[in-house]
């Protein structure tokens, strides 16, 4: 990545007031459970998207995009759901949100790059919000990186923006994420308290290493897929008269699919309470050491969205199966689904083993070539400059 603030420079005509980054994010299990008011595991990735930005006085929002190599004007008075589209939605978006929570912003110069691949499913547009969100917090001192329930409220502008002007219909989990996950912690996040816990996560101390494979496949959250999953969701929890469907127990998801109306209901249903108690399943396992037992857990998960939630694809099911058949003790998707990212947890020695059983299988079927990594639980957004 070349210096953002150098790229800075060049395009604005000035030194940005600071430089700050925020990374993406891999949920180590709990999909599609956040906007069902369930629990979550995210870690934060060392990969990490920078903003390099400067204060204006007016309302111009002058973005630039290293990826995209281009820069955009907007007008902070023109910014509301649907506008801008694009990638500069999620930009503007946040600092519509700030001032629709009530904050005082300005129009900004940003320059943008990132190390999180983009449509990976590794939440590169949490990323983008996050790390414009914590600049515009410094530079126009809104003090909203300073402690959890500070960054909690950031997270919940960044969600908006990606909600209502970006118009994806995620749930918090990612920005949440990017903005409180601690460097060799995973985070559980509770979606309906806001609560959260910070759970160690120290694979290299067993032996092991979490690999990321990124598909290639396509992978949008605002194609109207996830947003069927999510009104499915909401129509079962109706059906069944509770607020989300993290009020169904476990115990009692027989009794609550033999109430709902249809088979999608039923299955969207099954997987989202059987997922959270998975994630309540795979901390205990984390805390007591029991990494066999995490890897059961991913492979249940992978299944129940594959089978149940519909969110897989055959790449990310390749890329599994792949992976499990050169020694990993478990693997799963992760992310919104349709397809992203896959990860597996592979003991050191197999990492190579895992990486070319994952490329054979894709190149036996014609496929680009994925992207294997390992990545380990990083820092969450920063001032770096």
């Amino acid at each position: 990545m070349t210096s953002p603030a150098a790229t800075h420079l060049d395009v604005h005509g000035r030194e940005p007031d600071g430089v700050w980054s925020a990374p993406g994010r891999v949920n180590l299990i709990g999909e599609h459970t956040d906007y069902n008011g369930g629990l979550a595991l995210p870690i934060a990735l060392p990969h990490r998207t920078v903003a390099a930005a400067s204060a204006r006085s007016d309302e111009v929002l002058r973005l630039h995009s290293v990826q995209a190599g281009e820069t955009v004007e907007v007008s902070l008075s023109d910014v509301g759901p649907g506008v801008p589209e694009g990638w500069t939605a999620y930009v503007a978006g946040v600092l519509w949100a700030l001032r629709e929570d009530g904050f005082a912003v300005r129009g900004m110069d940003v320059t943008v790059d990132s190390e999180v691949p983009l449509g990976a499913g590794l939440s590169s547009s949490a990323a983008l919000e996050c790390a414009v969100g914590a600049a515009a917090s410094d530079l126009f001192g809104l003090d909203l990186l300073d402690g959890d329930v500070a960054r909690a409220r950031l997270a919940a502008a960044c969600v908006r923006a990606e909600n209502e002007v970006a118009g994806a219909a995620t749930g918090g989990m990612d920005q949440s994420a990017s903005l409180l996950c601690r460097e060799g912690s995973a985070l559980l996040l509770d979606c309906r308290s806001g609560g959260t816990e910070h759970v160690p996560f120290d694979l290299a101390a067993h032996g092991l290493v979490l690999l990321v494979t990124d598909t290639r496949a396509a992978h949008a959250l605002n194609d109207g897929q996830y947003e069927e999953r999510r009104r499915a969701c909401e129509r079962a929890a109706d059906e069944l008269g509770v607020g989300t469907l993290r009020e169904v127990p476990v115990g009692g998801l027989g009794s609550a699919l033999d109430r709902l109306s249809g088979d999608e209901l039923r299955r969207r249903t099954r997987h989202v309470v059987t997922e959270i108690a998975r994630v309540e399943e795979a901390v205990a396992a984390l805390r007591a050491g029991d990494l066999e037992e995490v890897g059961r857990l991913f492979a249940a998960s992978h299944a129940s969205l594959r089978d149940d939630y519909e969110v897989s694809c055959e790449e990310l099911d390749v890329s599994v199966d792949a992976a499990l058949s050169a020694g990993a003790l478990g693997a799963r998707m992760t992310g919104g689904g349709f397809g992203g990212s896959s990860i597996a947890l592979v003991p050191e020695g197999s990492v190579a083993a895992a990486e070319e059983s994952v490329r054979a299988a894709f190149a036996e079927r014609g496929w680009t070539a994925p992207r294997c990594f390992a990545v380990t639980a990083g820092p969450p957004a920063a001032r770096d400059a």
